[in-house]
């Protein structure tokens, strides 16, 4: 699949920055562009999906994409938008940390296809750097940038004008170190474009700098907004943390949550940038849900097109039928039998628990004991008489009568009873 790359990212509202000349290049010749990742973690969450997806519209329009981790990069830590000096990671975390972000990157770019001038490559920049002496450095690449260059830019500018508690000489360097990423890469790779995050403009332009003091070569740019959400808080993070891209960290329901429950004014922004549908169908399908914004057309379909591009199509079918079930007024035996115990945990998350031994089912119970006596689902017995005439109470959702008798037959996921009353008010057993 080949189109116009900068085209592509323009309807998608993709372009922040771009340098004169860039489209002209894409448009001319197969050109080789290439985004960094800091190994700050083991893993990549959904605030690198952007960079991730424009290497891939990079690979689909025919040109030839450079993943590159930051293992010299990651020992300094960049202080574009921070306002405090990063933690230094050891060593040992670093070499975990790149291992997890290539793992990650192997996913989604593919590394194998095409030939030699446009498979795309996955580098490591303390291959290049782990050799370079402080005095090679300065020599050969501090000699090119001035110290007023460096100042002017954003990121040094806010911290030394009083942001945080200033900035070390070593987070000062960054800019030099990304920079002679460029240098390194155009030199030896042909690498003509780097591309970024809005907030890598000054340190991208850095590296197009060099390439033109060191080499007299001629390097693009090319930035993306930074993606933002609707009611102001920040892009990628939920209550309980991160989302990340790695099920083992935030779990496929979780994910495929995160987007369901997109706003529409999120969710019209995030489908053409977090999808490859192309822009009739995005048309659509934001005219579909205009109609009627109660079936969340839209977010249905982020949803989906982001979980199976991330975890696959079984993943993503398991992760809607679990999301089914909070709206389900009854559930089958075999249904809740295509679900472990770690799902059911995460659809319920924040429910109340309580634990009671497997014996306590050994002979069977009634509801009055498991839910008042047992468990304190409800705080009196009479309350649970009053909840069964109500006909408001189910197991495993299945409405339930003075006459149920609960016994170990029916545990879901093994070890689990959901106990419910009225549509909202869950209660969790754990039984042991």
């Amino acid at each position: 699949m080949t189109y116009n790359f900068a085209e592509e990212l323009r309807w998608r509202g993709m372009i922040h920055d771009i340098m004169p000349g860039t489209e002209e290049l894409l448009e001319k010749e197969v050109v080789t562009g290439y985004i960094g990742f800091d190994p700050t973690a083991d893993s990549l969450h959904i605030g690198s999906m952007v960079q991730i997806i424009l290497l891939m519209h990079l690979q689909r329009a025919g040109h030839r994409p450079i993943a590159l981790v930051g293992g010299a990069t990651g020992m300094i830590g960049d202080p574009s938008g921070k306002s405090d000096e990063r933690n230094l990671l050891t060593q040992e975390i670093l070499d975990k940390n790149i291992a997890g972000v290539q793992s990650v990157l192997s996913r989604f770019i593919d590394f194998e296809k095409g030939d030699d001038a446009t498979r795309a490559v996955l580098v490591n920049n303390y291959d290049w750097m782990k050799n370079f002496s402080l005095i090679d450095f300065a020599r050969d690449v501090g000699k090119h940038i001035t110290v007023n260059y460096m100042m002017a830019k954003d990121s040094v500018k806010k911290r030394v004008q009083g942001e945080g508690e200033g900035m070390s000489f070593t987070e000062f360097t960054y800019q030099l170190f990304q920079g002679y990423d460029y240098v390194h890469l155009y030199e030896n790779m042909n690498c003509k474009l780097q591309i970024g995050g809005s907030d890598q403009w000054g340190n991208i332009t850095t590296g197009t700098e060099l390439v033109r003091r060191k080499l007299g070569g001629k390097a693009y740019a090319l930035t993306t907004p930074l993606v933002t959400k609707a009611d102001g808080t920040k892009f990628g993070k939920t209550e309980s943390g991160n989302i990340w891209l790695d099920a083992d960290k935030t779990s496929v329901y979780k994910f495929f949550q995160f987007w369901i429950n997109a706003t529409d004014e999120d969710a019209i922004n995030w489908i053409k940038i977090f999808t490859f549908l192309d822009k009739n169908t995005c048309e659509a399908l934001i005219e579909e849900h205009a109609k009627d914004p109660g079936y969340r057309v839209l977010q249905k379909r982020l949803a989906e097109e982001v979980t199976v591009m991330v975890h696959g199509r079984e993943a993503y079918d398991t992760a809607l039928k679990a999301s089914q079930i909070l709206f389900s007024k009854t559930v089958t035996p075999e249904q809740w039998s295509e679900f472990n115990q770690e799902t059911l945990l995460d659809i319920f998350e924040g429910v109340p628990q309580a634990e009671i031994s497997k014996d306590a089912l050994k002979d069977g119970v009634d509801p009055v004991t498991l839910l008042a006596d047992l468990t304190s689902f409800l705080p009196s017995n009479s309350e649970v008489r009053r909840a069964l005439k109500e006909n408001s109470l189910s197991i495993n959702k299945n409405k339930i009568t003075e006459d149920t008798v609960i016994t170990s037959g029916d545990l879901i996921a093994e070890n689990m009873l959901l106990l419910q009353r009225g549509k909202r008010n869950y209660f969790l057993v754990l039984v042991k």
